[in-house]
């Protein structure tokens, strides 16, 4: 594998965890959101991750879509909440803050590693043209 098809790879997987990390903010910042603009609760965005050929020839991840996960969040009886039901009870976004923290974590991990990858690259081609004009 080339230096450039590594860079294309690390980069890649560097982009799609940034999204990644983007949807578990919004997530996490939404996670007592009972009424958005479609009217229910805010549902959980998950990213849907693809392989794909990089420009660099080498293989790579990129994020296919983001989608709703449509299993449906609690519902907590409070009846004095504007969004609550004859009976009382509000239907809560789908979001498990546990979980999410646990993909903030994973998401920053694969970051990291990409970044590292995309460094020791960098580092090797430096010292391959110190090599070469020595």
């Amino acid at each position: 594998m080339s230096i450039t098809k590594g860079f294309g790879i690390a980069a890649s997987g560097m982009q799609a965890q940034r999204v990644r990390l983007h949807a578990v903010a919004s997530n996490l910042a939404n996670a007592e959101t009972t009424r958005t603009a479609d009217g229910g609760p805010y549902q959980r965005q998950v990213p849907i991750f693809q392989s794909v050929d990089t420009p660099q020839g080498g293989a790579g991840v990129r994020v296919a879509s983001i989608e709703d996960d449509v299993a449906e969040g609690p519902s907590v009886y409070d009846p004095g909440h504007p969004d609550a039901d004859q009976d009382g009870f509000v239907r809560m976004p789908n979001v498990n803050v546990v979980e999410e923290m646990v993909d903030m974590m994973t998401a920053s991990r694969s970051f990291e590693a990409n970044a590292q990858a995309f460094q020791t690259m960098r580092d090797m081609a430096r010292q391959a043209i110190e090599i070469g004009r020595g």
